[in-house]
């Protein structure tokens, strides 16, 4: 019942976030696969590959490739450094090229049936570096995301989950400088397979303020983890 409640508090709010802006929805498909190889029992070497689709599932979005090394600091505790090749999809038929680099740190606690997690992550990306002048320019994001999976120890995992996005310096987007200007609501269920191979399916709605012109984003995601 805990998880219950947890879904209609962020329906709750995500409703009244909408009430208070006037925004251009647009619905999409985000397909995700990712792996992760343990070196050992701290190192854990990461993939994902991500593709995405715009415009009510029509247009392609982006597609990107993650490469990144996790950390296991404490039993709770873990930190990551993740590179970000992302290939944007552009209104004129043409791709946008572009390079992130993320630092997680992110914080576990188990109470009962219920795994709480807390994840910070700091982002900075540019784009077109060596085609255009804006490339010498960095954008930075300082993301917050906090996850609540009820595990009873089935094969299905409810979860729910609420990210908050920073901007922390952004030259095409000035007038969200230095505030919060994206909020991401996520609920959805994982599928365990076996310990190696979990299959999720996800709702995610994105709510933009703070900015010219918000959108709202309703997403559906797909997504398959593999442990080798």
């Amino acid at each position: 019942m805990k998880f219950v409640y947890i879904i209609a508090f962020l329906f709750i709010l995500n409703l009244h976030t909408r009430l208070y802006a006037q925004d251009y929805p647009d619905g999409g498909l985000w397909n995700t696969f990712n792996a992760e190889y343990a070196l050992n029992s701290r190192f854990v070497v990461q993939f994902t590959q991500e593709l995405r689709f715009r415009e009510n599932l029509s247009r392609l979005n982006l597609f990107y490739t993650n490469l990144g090394i996790e950390y296991k600091l404490s039993k709770n505790i873990k930190t990551a450094f993740v590179y970000r090749w992302i290939d944007k999809y552009l209104d004129d038929n043409t791709f946008s090229f572009r390079h992130r680099l993320m630092l997680d740190m992110t914080y576990k606690y188990k109470v009962k049936n219920l795994n709480l997690s807390y994840r910070h992550r700091l982002q900075v990306e540019g784009r077109d570096i060596f085609t255009s002048e804006n490339g010498k320019r960095k954008e930075w994001y300082s993301r917050s995301k906090v996850t609540v999976k009820y595990d009873r120890g089935k094969r299905y995992i409810p979860y729910a989950a609420i990210e908050l996005r920073y901007q922390i310096q952004d030259h095409r987007n000035f007038e969200s400088d230095k505030t919060w200007h994206r909020v991401r609501w996520i609920a959805g269920t994982d599928y365990k397979i076996n310990n190696k191979n979990i299959f999720s399916f996800y709702y995610l709605i994105q709510n933009e303020f703070n900015v010219i012109t918000p959108q709202t984003l309703y997403i559906l995601g797909l997504e398959y983890n593999l442990s080798l």
